[in-house]
């Protein structure tokens, strides 16, 4: 019953320490409870409306709220190094799984943080092909819970261009910003997870943007032979066969890389007659794909690797991946699961708001993102944490494991409960808990 109290009461130790922790580390864990809420916005003005007349707060001075909002001293660090360990079994089959990609934010107003022209390859006919909005590199962790994949966020960055640095030389807490590229901000944010997880392996999947040796080769020089890639290759990419073991060493190096095979696009073609069905289980189903796979040395990211064709009716998809141990049914398993990000970053944005805030200073806009990340996070550990699997409320065909809204309702109704105020002893319930009960109902 009281699996999100235990959740939140480790996140609000962090704050122990501080002058005002208590009050703070209420102000904090609510918050998060207010952005999973299913009918708040989790723009500022809405949050603060939401602990006054949800959670029974006493009268919030908003200039107060609005100052911890945009608070420098929120230990993010801490607090995110202790969600990750709150995260039950975080491997799979010896494999710490991870997720990279980027996002865009777009924005309205000017001289908002981490705002400039950014190119939207997903845009629509009557959508800017340059809007204007925040470019934010993510990494999540993949996981099955309860039956189905699921994406957690791990931690993310906000990517600022090297010209606009240039012109405009934002600041972020009294420092420049120095400028980093898309894949170093991804080896940083992998090396931290490595630090705080010391798994085994650490595979990271990624679409063809991140599968090349930009990644690849700062990421194998920092974290080491235990991190592996997979992603997908483009039509072009030239493949070789492994060198021959020469039966006589003779003058110089041996060959690091044997016949050439042709591009990814050409040995499609022809191993689409040598090609075996699988049984994998893909976007919650088992299905039966048909595939052939190859070990080649791919010279891109300078090494062997294991290639995947999964065969459809008149396409194909070509995939690759760093870890020969990994089957094929694996491969095309595990990147199928990569779509996870991209719903993550629909309940991100549209789900808990993270899109919505028109924040401007650069700590609070930070804030605000990781506050939506890691109620993200949160919502999913908590449906880790349960004993049953969670219902799914509305049905769809083709889908029935349960849904992120489920998962928030669940949330809900916990945080609505008499008892969960032995979490935060200072602020007193609010006396429309029969309230807060029908508006659930109806958001439901």
């Amino acid at each position: 019953m009281h699996t999100l109290h235990s959740l939140l009461n480790n996140l609000k130790k962090e704050f122990v320490s501080s002058r005002k922790g208590e009050e703070r580390g209420a102000w904090f864990v609510y918050t998060l409870l207010a952005i999973i809420l299913p009918f708040t916005s989790s723009k500022t003005s809405g949050l603060v409306r939401a602990l006054e007349s949800v959670f029974g707060f006493a009268e919030i001075s908003q200039k107060r709220y609005y100052t911890f909002m945009a608070s420098a001293k929120i230990p993010w660090g801490r607090l995110w190094e202790r969600i990750w360990k709150l995260i039950p079994q975080p491997t799979t089959n010896g494999r710490l799984i991870t997720v990279l990609d980027d996002y865009i934010n777009p924005k309205t107003g000017k001289k908002i943080f981490g705002c400039s022209k950014v190119f939207d390859h997903a845009a629509k006919q009557n959508q800017s092909e340059y809007p204007w909005a925040q470019n934010v590199v993510a990494v999540g962790l993949l996981k099955v819970i309860k039956g189905r994949w699921a994406c957690l966020p791990l931690s993310s960055a906000y990517h600022h261009f090297e010209k606009n640095i240039a012109a405009n030389k934002p600041t972020y807490r009294g420092k420049e910003i120095v400028f980093k590229t898309k894949y170093r901000h991804a080896v940083d944010m992998l090396k931290n997870i490595v630090e705080t997880f010391a798994p085994p392996l650490l595979l990271v999947v990624s679409d063809s943007w991140f599968g090349n040796n930009g990644l690849w080769a700062p990421m194998r020089k920092e974290i080491g032979k235990q991190c592996h890639m997979l992603s997908r290759l483009r039509s072009n990419n030239a493949l070789y066969a492994m060198p021959e073991v020469p039966i006589k060493q003779g003058v110089g190096r041996a060959k690091k890389y044997g016949q050439k095979l042709g591009d990814t696009s050409a040995l499609a073609s022809i191993n689409r007659n040598h090609a075996t069905e699988y049984t994998v289980n893909l976007y919650g189903k088992e299905r039966t794909i048909l595939a052939h796979d190859q070990i080649v040395m791919l010279k891109t990211i300078k090494c062997p690797v294991r290639v995947v064709w999964v065969y459809r009716r008149t396409q194909w998809v070509a995939l690759f991946t760093t870890d020969l141990s990994l089957s094929v049914a694996e491969i095309i398993e595990i990147y199928g699961a990569r779509w996870k990000i991209e719903a993550g970053f629909k309940e991100l944005k549209q789900e808990l708001g993270s899109s919505e805030t028109q924040t401007r200073n650069p700590v609070a806009v930070t804030n605000h993102l990781n506050f939506c990340m890691m109620a993200a996070s949160l919502s999913w550990i908590y449906a880790d944490y349960l004993g049953a699997t969670p219902i799914r409320r509305h049905t769809v065909n083709g889908r029935a494991h349960f849904a992120f809204s489920d998962i928030r309702r669940m949330i809900s109704k916990e945080a609505a409960d008499d008892k969960f105020l032995e979490l935060c002893p200072a602020p007193r319930k609010s006396v429309l808990n029969s309230v807060v009960t029908m508006i659930l109902q109806i958001a439901a």
